[in-house]
């Protein structure tokens, strides 16, 4: 995940670089005679590679043009906070200091997508950017004890 200019600048220029090594392996492959099909499943790695990145690029500029997503499980509320904090021009420094930690800390626990974060940091968070949570559950499937019991048996 790309979550600050550098690696932003970064993962734009490996994007440029990795399509002219894709272009020239794919000129390659066609000089041994390789068919269409067979081309495309000896480039599968790195396009689905160049693809990853195009996609997390993708993300970054929209983040940078607050265009955030709407998450569908609470799995996702830690790239939705790394997303707040890109959108609104703060560097894990400046977030450290707002909540009188290390930047180490932002940094870890970036990486990490704040895994295990408490319900209480998450919401300390969304406060400091002035936002708020709206949250709605969906029923997958009808509600019965007999159901829910045997599923999580």
């Amino acid at each position: 995940m790309i979550r600050n200019e550098k690696e932003y600048k970064e993962a734009v220029r490996r994007l440029k670089q990795n399509k002219e090594v894709i272009q020239k392996q794919k000129k390659s492959l066609k000089s041994v005679n390789l068919n269409s099909e067979e081309i495309n499943r000896a480039l599968e790695p790195m396009l689905s590679f160049h693809q990853q990145l195009a996609e997390e690029v993708e993300w970054y500029e929209r983040v940078k043009r607050k265009d955030l997503d709407t998450i569908s499980s609470l799995d996702e509320v830690g790239r939705l906070l790394i997303a707040l904090r890109i959108a609104s021009g703060l560097t894990q420094k400046d977030l450290a200091k707002c909540l009188d930690v290390t930047e180490a800390q932002i940094s870890r626990d970036e990486r990490n997508e704040y895994h295990g974060i408490s319900l209480e940091r998450a919401q300390k968070i969304i406060r400091i950017f002035g936002a708020h949570v709206e949250a709605k559950i969906v029923l997958d499937r009808p509600l019965e004890r007999k159901k829910i019991l045997a599923a999580a048996s």
